[in-house]
C-alpha cells in the first residue's frame, strides 16, 4: 500500500511540475525513461543472479500449465472489452482492438492509427497507458489480497519490462520467470490479434 502511494505521488508530482513549467527544459526534451528502464532491469537481473535456483520453483510447480496464465490474461481482457463495448460510441471490433493492446500502448497505438485512424490510435494510447499506470499503483495490493499471479495478469504486456521490478518486489523473485514468460507471450499476441481483427 505504501509503495502504491509513493508511485502515485511521484506520478502526480511529475504532471504538476511539467504543467506549471517548474522544471528545466532539458528534462522535458530528453527521453530519460529510455535510461531508467535498463537500470531497473539491471537490478532485476542482479536479483535473479543472486538466487537463480529459486527461479525453477514456479516452472516445476506449474509445468505446461504456465501457458494458461498469459492465455487467461488475453481472453479475460478481451471478454471485458466485449462486455463494456456498449458504453462507447465505437464499434465492437474497435473496442476489442483497443483492449487487445494489453498495456503495450506504443505498439497498439501505432498499429491502430494505421489501421483505424488517429482517433482510435489515440484511444489505444490512453487506455493502454492507463492500464500500465493502474497496474503500477495496484500491484502491491493485488499481490497481498488477490494472489501472486493477479499482479502479473493485471500488468499485461508490461510484466516483462516496466512493471517487472515491482512484481518481483511484491510477489517474490521466484515469480520473475512467470512474469517474463507472460510478458513475452502477451507481447507477441498484440500485433497478431489486432491484425486478425482488421483482416476481415
Amino acid at each position: 500500500m505504501k509503495s502504491s502511494f509513493i508511485i502515485l505521488c511521484c506520478f502526480i508530482t511529475g504532471i504538476l511540475l511539467a504543467y506549471y513549467q517548474c522544471i528545466p527544459e532539458v528534462f522535458l526534451t530528453q527521453e530519460y525513461s529510455n535510461y531508467i528502464l535498463p537500470i531497473m532491469m539491471f537490478f532485476v537481473g542482479m536479483g535473479i543472479g543472486g538466487d537463480i535456483k529459486s527461479l525453477y520453483a514456479p516452472i516445476k510447480k506449474y509445468k505446461i500449465k504456465i501457458i494458461l496464465i498469459p492465455l487467461a490474461t488475453i481472453f479475460g481482457s478481451i471478454l471485458i472489452t466485449i462486455f463494456i463495448s456498449p458504453l462507447f460510441d465505437i464499434s465492437l471490433k474497435e473496442t476489442v482492438a483497443i483492449g487487445s493492446g494489453f498495456g503495450y500502448y506504443s505498439l497498439s497505438a501505432i498499429f491502430l492509427t494505421q489501421l483505424a485512424g488517429d482517433e482510435i490510435g489515440m484511444m489505444a494510447l490512453i487506455s493502454n497507458m492507463s492500464r500500465e499506470i493502474t497496474a503500477l499503483l495496484f500491484i502491491p495490493i493485488l499481490a497481498r489480497y488477490c494472489g501472486k499471479l493477479a499482479p502479473i495478469a493485471a500488468a499485461g504486456a508490461t510484466s516483462i519490462d516496466t512493471t517487472l521490478p515491482l512484481i518481483a518486489k511484491s510477489c517474490g523473485e521466484q515469480f520473475i520467470v512467470i512474469s517474463i514468460f507472460h510478458g513475452i507471450f502477451v507481447d507477441i499476441s498484440v500485433p497478431i490479434i489486432i491484425s486478425l481483427l482488421y483482416s476481415f
